[in-house]
């Protein structure tokens, strides 16, 4: 039998089926209606994640008329408070080194999200007018990379499915506010002992298919946390995809916040340190 870490040689997510029929998990709740919708949103947004994580990878964009590979480092700090905060710093290519977008997501469910250019040596602050603008020319919307209450959605459980051969769960998130996401309605197949969306569809403009699709590929557990270190989303209107690809994590190094000032943006050598 694999090992957990061993789960990124097979194809796919097959790792998760073999785990979950030898039941090497523990029972999952009955997640059953309405009400239960909304408390398995909570508990994927809840599932144990670590006081802190620094993550190095690659964004592969592709679809375009070549691929183009990023090379980025992720830090992350839960601080216990109800807030999350988040930076991503890029080091290649050239023509993108030193970039970075810090993101404060807050205990009200409000969000602030700084973006870095080296070249102009200023930090512009993101307004929620962009949030479906593209971050970096990929797949990903700014909104993407923030952190979502489970409270901003109204959930509702479909009931269950297959994902890759994989029992989930099929949950329905639509918006309380139209204002509070460029989405319109979001479906999600979840893994209900682990508790990660293996896959999301996300809609706009009220639409029935889909305006973008993110998918797993790889997970692993990584000093007792459950990761993702592969995935993609793809903009199925304009036919191209990001690949997000996890090379190196260490989770609670006790990460100060002081990295995740806005003064700090313009510093990578503060952070540098903690990484991988």
């Amino acid at each position: 039998m694999p090992s957990a870490l061993e789960c990124t040689l097979w194809p796919r997510i097959a790792c998760l089926v073999l785990f979950t029929t030898l039941g090497l998990f523990t029972a999952a709740p009955a997640w059953t209606d309405e009400d239960a919708g909304h408390e398995l949103a909570t508990a994927v947004h809840e599932r144990p994640e670590g006081a802190d994580a620094v993550t190095r990878g690659t964004m592969t964009l592709s679809g375009g008329r070549r691929e183009r590979v990023r090379e980025s480092y992720e830090y992350r700090l839960t601080p216990g408070d109800g807030e999350r905060l988040e930076l991503i710093r890029f080091t290649r290519p050239a023509n993108i080194d030193g970039t970075a977008l810090l993101v404060h997501n807050h205990a009200d469910g409000s969000t602030d999200q700084w973006l870095y250019l080296p070249a102009a040596d200023r930090v512009r602050r993101i307004s929620s007018e962009n949030r479906g603008g593209s971050f970096v020319q990929s797949d990903l919307f700014f909104e993407d990379l923030e952190d979502r209450p489970p409270e901003k959605d109204t959930h509702r459980l479909l009931g269950d499915d297959l994902y890759q051969g994989t029992p989930v769960k099929l949950l329905e998130s639509i918006p309380v506010s139209p204002d509070n996401s460029v989405y319109t309605r979001r479906l999600s197949w979840v893994h209900p002992e682990i508790l990660i969306p293996l896959r999301i569809d996300l809609f706009g403009d009220g639409s029935d298919t889909p305006m973008k699709r993110f998918e797993v590929q790889a997970i692993e557990r990584i000093q007792g946390y459950w990761t993702v270190t592969e995935s993609t989303m793809q903009h199925l209107e304009r036919g191209t995809t990001t690949t997000l690809s996890v090379e190196e994590v260490i989770y609670d190094q006790g990460l100060p916040r002081e990295l995740f000032r806005t003064r700090a943006l313009a510093d990578p050598a503060r952070e540098r340190r903690y990484r991988p």
